[in-house]
């Protein structure tokens, strides 16, 4: 197929390298942005994900993949156009609209001189009803076509996680195919003929929710994890880890196959930790928030999932005022700055508010992630504020310490307690926001260790 991929952050772009390099779709990337649009065509994405630099050269090579800045160019001869812009959140929670907004009335113009019938398919994550409420009559007043007979209309959620998203569009779990008749079906299965998975039709609203409903159902793991660890801090002579073990345990969780006991991939998301970030997960969690409050229906589960995860910086920070005696004049090493390994993301990173919450009280920060481009993006959300160092090396962070917290679970992290007694400050702390090491371990090498959920 010929296709045209409105928007090259992480969906657009990974999903146009994906679909010229899978299934050898004619892909042209249209973003407005004309310095994005020249490293594109020079094969140099600005995004750091797993395999996409050496793919994205490959598919430019074969040509089957190139970008530009002009809709008219871009929808000449297509025959499918996907919408991956981003829908940021607005203060109040709900998701701006306005780059969806541009790209459905862009569309339009130019469907009009289209010599084919073209499908418009949504990626982008919006709220249900979008599609067919606000992208669709966009196309139709700047096209002057009708849904269904002069163009189709689908929406195909994106189901990919930063740092690996290049792997899961490869090899997705499911795809789920929303359209708004026989005709757009057809188009979204041609689209991704060369996936071998399990492919659920629905309708256009059914697709945004499941999108919407697959983030909230693991953001709400993390959250009630964190609740059952604040209260195993209240209750002390605890290891919330060692509670959940228990729970793990239960077959209904971890069933027993051919012998073997198999945890579910889901269960990773089961541990307390400081807090969930991303450009998903908080945004999507508010968004469906604030949808719900829209029709009528205030949602309490919902709710507390972002007053629990907005509550962890915090709580880190205080745990470690209270073993330090204060923060004043103290320095201390912040362990990841993006909000997850594998990625230089730092939206909605803990680290964000966990460094403005130790510089708020008067301690010096050492921010050490061993990638350069998130240190850069860090700086840039973060408004470099005084008192923080930056490290892309963790012995060079940790030298002078008085603490160590652990944020982001960086493999580089991953070195024995000994290396860390050795860089930082004696009788210095290791805080384990992630619930990832061994407290004997700490302890044997002359370390006080703590973390969340840790009331021992």
């Amino acid at each position: 197929m010929r296709i045209a991929v409105i928007g090259t952050g992480y969906v657009g772009l990974v999903s146009a390298v994906g679909f010229a390099h899978l299934a050898g779709h004619e892909v042209i990337c249209v973003d407005t942005d004309r310095e994005l649009v020249d490293r594109i065509n020079h094969g140099e994405p600005v995004l750091h994900e797993s395999g996409l630099p050496e793919l994205l050269r490959e598919v430019i090579a074969a040509k089957k993949l190139r970008a530009t800045t002009d809709y008219a160019e871009a929808l000449a001869n297509v025959e499918l156009v996907l919408v991956c812009v981003g829908t940021p959140y607005l203060p109040n929670g709900a998701i701006d609209l306005c780059y969806v907004e541009s790209a459905a009335k862009s569309i339009g113009a130019e469907l009009v001189r289209s010599p084919n019938y073209v499908v418009v398919a949504v990626k982008s994550t919006v709220v249900p009803g979008t599609t067919e409420g606000l992208v669709l009559p966009l196309i139709e007043l700047a096209s002057g076509l009708r849904a269904g007979q002069g163009f189709g209309l689908a929406m195909t959620p994106e189901f990919l996680r930063e740092g690996v998203a290049l792997e899961d569009f490869l090899h997705p779990d499911r795809l789920v195919l929303g359209a708004y008749d026989d005709r757009s079906y057809s188009a979204l299965e041609q689209l991704y003929a060369a996936h071998q998975v399990p492919k659920q039709r629905v309708n256009l609203r059914t697709a945004e929710l499941t999108k919407y409903v697959a983030n909230a159902y693991l953001a709400l793991h993390i959250s009630f994890a964190n609740e059952i660890a604040l209260l195993a801090e209240r209750l002390g002579s605890i290891d919330v880890r060692e509670v959940l073990e228990g729970v793990y345990l239960d077959k209904r969780h971890a069933p027993e196959i051919d012998g073997q006991r198999v945890q579910p991939q889901v269960l990773n998301y089961f541990v307390p930790n400081c807090g969930f970030g991303g450009s998903c997960l908080p945004k999507d969690v508010m968004a469906l928030t604030h949808k719900s409050r829209e029709l009528g229906f205030p949602p309490p589960l919902l709710d507390g999932i972002t007053v629990i995860n907005r509550k962890m910086p915090q709580h880190l920070v205080e745990r470690v005022s209270a073993k330090l005696g204060g923060l004043r004049g103290v320095t201390v090493a912040v362990l990841g700055l993006a909000f997850k390994p594998g990625t230089d993301d730092v939206r909605e990173s803990p680290a964000l508010p966990i460094i403005q919450a130790l510089v708020a009280r008067g301690a010096y920060v050492h921010a050490i992630d061993p990638l350069a481009g998130a240190i850069l993006n860090f700086k840039a959300a973060a408004d470099n504020p005084e008192r923080v160092e930056y490290f892309t090396s963790l012995a060079d962070g940790l030298t002078g310490a008085a603490a160590a917290l652990l944020v982001t679970p960086w493999p580089e992290f991953d070195v024995p307690a000994k290396d860390y007694a050795h860089a930082l400050a004696g009788g210095a702390l290791f805080f384990d926001g992630r619930c990832r090491r061994d407290p004997a371990e700490f302890t044997a090498a002359g370390l006080i260790y703590d973390g969340i959920g840790y009331a021992k």
